[in-house]
């Protein structure tokens, strides 16, 4: 524990007087978040930024300017945006909230350990469990058993009311984030209703201060948005009830130093870690300070805190660079490998995926053939995707079936252990495609559980997808039961499973709970994650090393609130190489390659019938995790050899790409015609360096990109990979100090699909490696 955390949980056990203006250091390994907390007083931020020294965090602390509530709260002088806001059990809208203790411990971060005790909890609770599935304060869990935080709380007690705000801060001891978030509590005789209720507030001072944040939609995710923040109120928000990051993302990064940079510039970064509707608000008013608060979209989900009852709010994770855009996904991405991603630091493998090479057309004879296929490439997954199950009503179409999780055993003689036995003897693993929080209106699931389903009282019932999906009640415990169900079934009756694809492919789209009683409709949102919560708590408590997906009609569930459960993400249902540049880019700015899934497809693409070479399809893939999105048999022999040189030339690159930091170099959006970044190894001995074109024109002319992250006292041998010309590059073999590669780049030919008949496209995958 630092000496700093050391006094201030001391403090905690002195005696008042002595508390009048209670210092709280808050850090990190290169950054620190200031407090006061003084007992009886408001609690207030002072500061947040890069790691200081002790006399300059004491100097700053006995300045009285510039300091803001940390959490405000509404009532008292209401005209500020507020982070929590209530209604008292007898009327009353006001809140003031005093500071009555600071608490600091170290803790452990065990996420295997954390998700079995959630386990436990939820089957001791058995039918005692709350009837409207919302549970009080959940496990809060890590991905990775790894690691150790200073974990600061602060209580505050209301005046008058007996209404309590704990506000928890964690700051990790290896990587440079914080997280925040808050309990509420209260021992009045009726209802306390939750208005408002943020994980998170953060004042930034005005200035040239930009906002960087993700927006999108299906097939179009990630996408980057960048803006000045001026007067008036920023609002990023998801009301989707199941998905929420199509549209836009819970995470942001504010550049303090003007117009964004990647590798330079005062950035700080904040990720709401929550599967649900969120609302991010940056209110820029007539004060000194952009007033950031981050949280559940309370919209139309008042909460109802019934006495004794706690409401824990999500992480917010905020960071700090000083080295850009990238700096600060650098800070993310160690923070998520290690924390915030099931088994975050075990390499992926690579896959080949049926949906787009036979969509619902699954046999026996396909699958068997695909699975030959991939592993003859050197592939070392095969997954089936949906299609393969429903028996009174067979999946062969999207309008039927789901819910009815049985084998068609028409399309399937040997059922799923025939497919597991087949890719055993080919050498590789197997995978299943499921979509348990769904169901189709004709299925037996349907016919004999109509309640479970979200629908509004008195009204018709609203359909999705083919005209007949339908969402699970996930805040029904027999729900979430049913739907954990799914997934022990598999792993049961198939223990060798080796992959699961979690697909979700609708909104909420009616606001009604036949679970919930009338008062507590306004719980629904928060109610399905819950009980969602719970599913993937007890699922990866019984089967931590199950690698799990998280596909949401492609992208729609890239945030941390799911992560912790799930190994990787479906990027995008767009596979579209050229398209992908542009949301494999934004998506960089917050996750890691590992997490990314990034395929090769067909040409013509299936969702923009853009024809692309196959060489520059591998090269974008190759910037994620590699896998495939396609019919093999399909393919010309050269191009299923250049697959297969290229699955080769990813395993070598690997450990790089998914554990290595990034460093963007050149941003799609820059208008200079092409994209660049690398990858570097965290011991700077290997690199992986990536170049696509994005445009072609007669008399085009390309910037050559200086690289960054390399050692420059250090000398590396330059090879390219997936190389198709039929002469290597000049550089080819040679070897170049870190200090030159980072001040002037390379040069490489643009047109590398000369002789190809495709000029419009060229890519370079750039190995470099450290020599004596």
């Amino acid at each position: 524990m630092k000496m700093k955390n050391l006094m201030m949980a001391a403090l905690a056990f002195v005696p008042s007087f002595l508390l009048h203006a209670q210092q709280v250091n808050i850090t990190t390994p290169k950054t620190e978040m200031i407090l006061m907390a003084p007992e009886g007083g408001d609690l207030k931020i002072v500061y947040y930024g890069t790691r200081l020294s002790e006399a300059d965090a004491r100097t700053l602390c006995e300045v009285e300017g510039g300091r803001q509530n940390a959490y405000p709260v509404y009532g008292k002088w209401p005209s500020g945006e507020a982070a929590l806001a209530v209604k008292h059990a007898d009327g009353n809208m006001t809140l003031q909230m005093a500071v009555t203790s600071v608490e600091t411990k170290t803790e452990t971060i065990s996420g295997a350990d954390d998700c079995r005790r959630a386990a436990e909890a939820y089957a001791a609770q058995g039918k005692k469990k709350n009837p409207n599935g919302i549970d009080a304060a959940s496990p809060r869990v890590a991905a990775t058993a790894k690691g150790s935080a200073q974990h600061t709380i602060i209580t505050l007690k209301d005046k008058v009311y007996p209404f309590t705000l704990k506000i928890h801060y964690r700051a990790y001891d290896d990587v440079d984030v914080i997280e925040t978030w808050t309990e509420m509590t209260h021992q009045e005789k009726g209802a306390v209703w939750l208005n408002q209720f943020a994980s998170g507030y953060l004042p930034i001072h005005v200035g040239d201060v930009y906002l960087s944040s993700l927006y999108g939609s299906w097939g179009n995710e990630g996408r980057v948005a960048c803006e000045k923040l001026v007067r008036g109120m920023k609002v990023i928000k998801n009301k989707d009830g199941v998905r929420n990051a199509h549209s836009a993302h819970s995470e942001v990064m504010i550049s303090l130093d003007g117009y964004p940079q990647e590798n330079v510039g005062r950035v700080i970064g904040a990720a709401l870690c929550y599967s649900g509707n969120y609302k991010l608000r940056i209110d820029t008013n007539n004060s000194d300070y952009h007033h950031f608060i981050a949280g559940i979209n309370e919209d139309n989900s008042s909460f109802a805190l019934k006495k004794g009852e706690t409401f824990t709010t999500p992480e917010l994770a905020l960071t700090y660079s000083e080295e850009g855009l990238s700096g600060t996904s650098r800070n993310f991405h160690r923070w998520a490998r290690g924390y915030k991603i099931a088994n975050g630091t075990t390499p992926r493998k690579v896959l080949l995926n049926s949906w787009e090479g036979v969509y619902f057309g699954i046999n026996e004879p396909g699958m068997y053939g695909m699975i030959k296929d991939i592993a003859d490439m050197g592939g070392e997954l095969f997954v089936m995707d949906d299609g393969w199950f429903g028996v009174k009503y067979p999946r062969d179409h999207d309008r039927q079936g789901l819910g009815d999780w049985e084998v068609i055993k028409e399309k399937l003689p040997n059922g799923i252990n025939g497919l597991i036995a087949e890719a055993k003897k080919r050498g590789i693993k197997f995978g299943i495609w499921i979509e348990p929080e769904m169901a189709n209106t004709t299925s037996e699931l349907y016919e004999q559980h109509p309640d479970w389903v979200v629908k509004a009282a008195g009204r018709d019932l609203t359909t999705g997808r083919g005209g007949t999906q339908v969402v699970l009640d996930l805040g029904n415990p027999a729900v979430q039961d049913f739907v954990f169900g799914i997934v022990d079934r598999l792993m049961t009756d198939h223990p060798d499973l080796d992959y699961i694809k979690w697909d979700a492919n609708m909104e909420i789209s009616d606001h009604g709970s036949q679970n919930l009683g009338k008062d507590e409709q306004s719980h629904l949102y928060i109610a399905y994650h819950r009980g969602f919560q719970n599913v993937c708590q007890r699922i990866r408590a019984k089967y931590p090393k199950l690698t799990i997906q998280a596909c949401a009609s492609g992208g729609g569930r890239a945030n941390y609130g799911v992560m912790p459960y799930f190994d990787e993400f479906w990027t995008s249902d767009n596979t579209d190489a050229l398209q992908r540049v542009y949301m494999q880019w934004g998506t960089s700015y917050f996750f890691p390659a590992v997490a990314m899934a990034a395929h090769i497809s067909a040409a013509p693409n299936h969702q923009t019938y853009r024809r692309i070479p196959l060489k520059y399809r591998i090269d974008v893939a190759m910037a994620g995790r590699l896998g495939m999105e396609l019919q093999p048999k399909h393919m010309q022999p050269e191009e299923v050899e250049l697959c297969k040189r290229a699955v080769a030339d990813y395993k070598r690159i690997r450990e790089v790409v998914q554990m290595g930091d990034i460093y963007r170099l050149l941003s799609p959006y820059a208008g200079q015609g092409a994209a660049s970044l690398m990858y570097v190894s965290p011991e700077k001995d290997r690199a992986v360096y990536y170049w696509w074109k994005l445009e072609q024109f007669i008399d085009s002319h390309y910037a050559r990109v200086p690289m960054a992250g390399l050692d420059p006292k250090a000398n590396y041998r330059i090879t390219e990979l997936n190389r198709i010309d039929p002469r290597p590059i000049q550089c080819e073999g040679r070897v170049f100090s870190g200090a030159f590669l980072m001040s002037n780049g390379l040069d490489l030919p643009t047109h590398n699909q000369a002789g190809h008949g495709d000029y419009d496209y060229g890519s370079r995958v750039i190995l470099l490696e450290k020599v004596q």
